[in-house]
């Protein structure tokens, strides 16, 4: 399974693999560790590089992430895909945020002791941390493979982008109801049009299966302030 992801590495045109290879499993004997005491993630061992190391970078050739300086991952669980594209990227900023405190310390703990130093874990919720002054609409980019309606989503992830910047959604291949369905939401939140978009490299790999789409939407104006409602209510009311 190594080899699927050095084989992404290299179709993403990344340097120093065997460094990053190093840090990758370096990071899953960890995760997997601390999953036997906190609930992290239900991927097994034999899938754990390609469910979550080769999705995770599948968006990685993306020109919003490539040109991207400061990177937010909402609802980031145990890491994904804010730590892998990290590992790619050493040289941009990433913030990864996620509402369970017990991750946020594991993740703190184990970007630490592997040395990846371009990565803050951040305990609270998105709702709650879009309206401090050092989030709000501070990021190029925003990421998340998080589950949720993605009118949800975005009233999480679009307060956190610069007019100018990029909300990035990973979506299962039956979303395409929701993406239109979300447009209203969308625009309401300072967004265009959301774009869906297979991600490219795959072409290049054989020997996983794996069905994310994309979903790419820029920011085009501020977002209401307003915005995001209080902790709870976007998900029980989603925009329209």
């Amino acid at each position: 399974m190594m080899d699927i992801l050095r084989n992404a590495l290299e179709a993403l045109g990344a340097s120093d693999i065997d460094r990053k290879l190093m840090l990758f499993e370096g990071y899953r004997k960890e995760i997997l560790y601390w999953n036997k005491m906190v609930n992290l993630t239900s991927i097994t061992e034999e899938e754990f590089n390609v469910r979550h190391y080769v999705d995770s970078l599948a968006i990685a050739d993306e020109d919003c992430v490539r040109n991207a300086e400061t990177i937010i991952d909402i609802g980031t669980g145990a890491g994904f895909p804010g730590v892998p594209l990290a590992v790619l990227y050493p040289e941009k900023k990433f913030v990864l945020v996620d509402s369970l405190n017990k991750r946020v310390k594991i993740i703190t703990e184990t970007v630490d002791k592997l040395g990846i130093t371009n990565v803050a874990a951040v305990h609270g919720r998105a709702e709650e941390l879009a309206n401090r002054k050092e989030y709000r609409e501070s990021f190029d980019l925003c990421v998340s493979r998080a589950v949720a309606n993605l009118s949800t989503l975005s009233e999480y992830c679009l307060p956190f982008v610069k007019t100018g910047g990029f909300f990035l959604a990973y979506k299962g291949p039956e979303s395409v109801d929701e993406i239109a369905a979300a447009a209203g939401a969308i625009r309401t939140l300072g967004g265009d049009s959301p774009v869906i978009r297979e991600q490219s490299f795959r072409n290049n790999l054989e020997g996983y299966d794996l069905d994310h789409i994309t979903v790419i939407i820029r920011k085009e104006k501020a977002t209401p302030k307003k915005y995001p409602r209080k902790a709870g209510t976007p998900s029980r009311e989603p925009l329209k």
